[in-house]
């Protein structure tokens, strides 16, 4: 999943750049945007490949260390859903993409649509999977300056996105993103769709629980019913607004 977010700005600030070069007939600044567009996506290739390699690396390691524990491994409950050593030794990393998020304020405070309050938290999830069935989470973050894994678990929650992605991602995963909203304990993915040029969400099983009281049935019931950012604000909204006592 790619962080759309600044590609977004770099794209808008190229426009301006090549509208202004248009009308003064002068064009090294467009060649200066392309530049730092170039620059932004090789900058966000570079993070999703250390971020990925952390993850193998942080699987691999979890691996052996459940299997240095023998049949004792399985009788304690794993954090991802392998049934036996054979799941264990065959997990693999599979598709990752960046947690993004929604900061309180900017969420009670809002005017704009839903998608334009979402921001990168640096924070990348990596599906982990036996054969072709995800069973958890590998979570990534910056420790000390380098990627590391940090967390093992979410199989409910890899499976529920997994369908999801399967269902609306595109072959690159560039048009969803996964959104975390902490303080309404609700996970949403974005998708954005170029053919039909809107942006809807998919509520996941935790924002269906935390928002039920204020989303349609269908809405509530169903994770593959997108949903109008209009339709999720104000839930949203109210959600963060009890969760941090300010609701009236």
């Amino acid at each position: 999943m790619q962080p759309r977010s600044i590609g977004r700005f770099a794209q808008g600030a190229r426009l301006c750049l090549l509208l202004s070069a248009l009308a003064g007939g002068s064009m090294p600044a467009l060649a200066q945007a392309d530049a730092a567009m170039a620059a932004t996506a090789s900058a966000q290739h570079g993070e999703r490949a250390a971020a990925r390699a952390a993850a193998e690396q942080g699987l691999a390691e979890f691996v052996q260390r459940k299997q240095s524990h023998g049949a004792q491994a399985f009788t304690d409950r794993l954090p991802l859903a392998v049934a036996d050593a054979a799941e264990l030794a065959s997990l693999h990393i599979g598709y990752g993409f960046e947690v993004h998020t929604i900061a309180p304020q900017d969420l009670v405070d809002a005017r704009a649509e839903l998608a334009r309050l979402v921001k990168p938290t640096g924070v990348w999830r990596f599906v982990a999977l036996a054969g072709a069935r995800p069973v958890g989470l590998v979570t990534v973050g910056q420790v000390d300056g380098r990627w590391q894994a940090v967390s093992f678990g979410g199989s409910g929650l890899a499976q529920e996105v997994d369908a999801v992605m399967a269902t609306y991602a595109d072959a690159q995963h560039a048009n969803v993103r996964f959104i975390r909203v902490f303080q309404a304990q609700s996970d949403l993915v974005e998708v954005a769709s170029a053919a039909e040029g809107t942006v809807r969400y998919a509520p996941l099983r935790s924002a269906r629980e935390a928002l039920a009281q204020d989303l349609s049935a269908g809405a509530a019931a169903d994770v593959m019913t997108l949903r109008e950012g209009r339709e999720l604000i104000e839930p949203l909204r109210a959600a963060v607004k009890k969760n941090m006592g300010t609701a009236p």
